[in-house]
């Protein structure tokens, strides 16, 4: 049996996509216009594609879904969940996973479910060279030990282990909260 090709997984995702059940009518027009932007680029996993591309993020919760992982991203300058670009990698469970493993250190990581968890298109802003752009962003819904030692890559100015009640503190954007609102669906 010959591996899959990307034009084949590419569609299969779409169709994922399509599949996904959204919280409420603002994810469901991000998931909308995200299938089309896939749809109408052929090159939508590379982050040459200079007005957006796919990233893939991960919610990572601890086993009593009481906290979350997240970083303090050094570029943006805010508490965000982990993840970042899939360079052209289709397969965007696998992207999601290496960048949380990368961004973490953890080794401990496992799907809490093997669905999109949530979808969201943002604007990243112009910085430097790189135009001003969008990110369209397919998160998934991780597990994984608070006990084991974090490694915060260069990307991060810190990693933490934040309880859900706390998460307005951290200034955390209105998708981290839908994140959060998201976590009883995953069981426990």
């Amino acid at each position: 049996m010959s591996p899959t090709p990307a034009f084949d997984q590419r569609g299969a995702f779409v169709a994922e996509l399509r599949e996904y059940d959204p919280a409420d009518p603002h994810e469901a027009m991000m998931r909308d216009r995200f299938v089309a932007f896939v749809e109408n680029h052929p090159n939508a996993f590379e982050r040459t594609l200079t007005v957006g591309h796919v990233t893939a993020s991960t919610w990572i919760v601890d086993p009593s879904r009481a906290r979350a992982l997240l970083t303090h991203h050094r570029k943006l300058r805010r508490w965000m969940q982990l993840g970042g670009h899939v360079d052209g990698d289709v397969d965007v469970r696998r992207a999601a996973l290496r960048e949380a493993c990368e961004e973490s250190g953890l080794r401990s990581l496992r799907f809490a479910s093997d669905a999109i968890y949530d979808v969201d298109v943002h604007a990243i802003p112009a910085r430097g060279a790189e135009p001003a752009h969008d990110h369209y962003d397919v998160r998934f819904a991780l597990e994984a030990d608070p006990a084991e030692p974090l490694l915060m890559s260069s990307e991060s100015n810190d990693l933490a282990w934040v309880p859900f009640e706390s998460l307005a503190r951290y200034g955390v954007d209105e998708s981290v909260l839908r994140l959060a609102r998201k976590t009883a669906s995953l069981g426990g």
